[in-house]
C-alpha cells in the first residue's frame, strides 16, 4: 500500500518562560492512502497536538512530517495555506461553523477559498451537503441544527474540496451516544465510498476500534500501542 502521511521522531514542546512542556515526545507512524486510523488517548495524551502539526495548524519542534510526498517544516506560509486547503480537511469537535451563515452558505464558503466558479459553488455544495444527509436543511442556520446535524454541515465544509485527508479531532465529543455512532458511520461511508484517508482522533477507544483499520495509542506523548481491526486490544 501507498503511504500518505509519514512522521519520524516527531516532537512538539511548549515554552512557558524556564519551563519546557513536551507534548509529542518521538513519535513515528506511517498511514496508507484510503486508510481509517484512529489515534486514541486520554487528555493530555498529545492526540490533538498531533493532528494540529499534520494539519498544518502548528508547528514541530523537532523530526519530519511528509504528507504526499512533501514535507510540512520546508512549507512557507502560502504552501501550508494550500496544503490546509487542498491536502487536508479538518473537523472538530466544536463545529467552528459561521453562526450567521446557512449550511449551504458554510460549504459554499470554504469552495470559494478553494477557488472553484462562482456559478458551480452552490450546485457542488448542495450535492455534499446531500451526500452526508443534509439534503433538506440547506437554508438552516447552526442554530436551527442538532448537534449530529451541525457536525454533517462541518464535514461536508472540510470534504469541499475534496481533500485526500480528513482529520477529525473529537468529531463525537460533544454528541450523545446514538449521534456519535452515526457520524462514525458516517465517517466510515465516506472512507469506503471515495478515495479518503482518515485520521480521527479520540479518548472513546472502543468506538475507535470499531470503525477503524488500526488504532494507534499515545500515553504522555509516545506512541504506546497499536491495534488492528479484528485484534484484541
Amino acid at each position: 500500500m501507498t503511504t500518505i502521511l509519514s512522521t519520524t521522531d516527531l516532537t512538539k514542546t511548549y515554552y512557558k518562560g524556564s519551563i519546557d512542556i513536551p507534548v509529542l515526545r518521538g513519535v513515528s507512524l506511517d498511514v496508507a492512502e484510503g486508510e481509517f486510523v484512529s489515534v486514541a488517548g486520554r487528555s493530555g495524551s498529545g492526540k490533538s497536538t498531533f493532528l494540529n502539526l499534520v494539519g498544518g495548524l502548528d508547528t514541530a519542534t523537532g523530526g519530519r512530517i511528509v504528507i504526499h510526498g512533501a514535507e510540512l517544516s520546508a512549507m512557507d506560509r502560502r504552501e501550508l495555506a494550500r496544503h490546509r486547503r487542498d491536502t487536508v480537511g479538518m473537523v472538530f469537535q466544536s463545529f467552528n461553523l459561521i453562526q450567521s451563515r446557512t449550511a449551504l452558505e458554510n460549504v459554499t464558503l470554504a469552495l470559494a477559498f478553494g477557488d472553484h466558479p462562482r456559478r458551480d459553488r452552490r450546485r457542488r455544495a448542495s450535492e455534499i451537503l446531500t451526500r452526508v444527509g443534509l439534503g433538506d436543511r440547506l437554508d438552516h442556520t447552526p442554530g436551527e441544527l442538532s448537534g449530529g446535524e451541525a457536525q454533517r454541515v462541518a464535514i461536508a465544509r472540510a470534504l469541499a474540496n475534496a481533500p485526500d485527508v480528513l482529520l477529525a479531532d473529537e468529531p463525537t465529543g460533544n454528541l450523545d451516544s446514538r449521534t456519535s455512532d452515526e457520524i462514525v458511520s458516517l465517517l466510515r461511508r465516506l472512507r469506503d465510498d471515495g478515495d479518503l484517508t482518515v485520521i480521527m482522533v479520540t479518548h472513546d477507544e472502543p468506538m475507535a476500534a470499531s470503525v477503524s483499520d488500526r488504532v494507534l495509542r499515545l500515553l504522555d506523548g509516545r506512541l504506546v500501542e497499536e491495534t488492528r481491526a479484528g485484534e484484541a486490544p
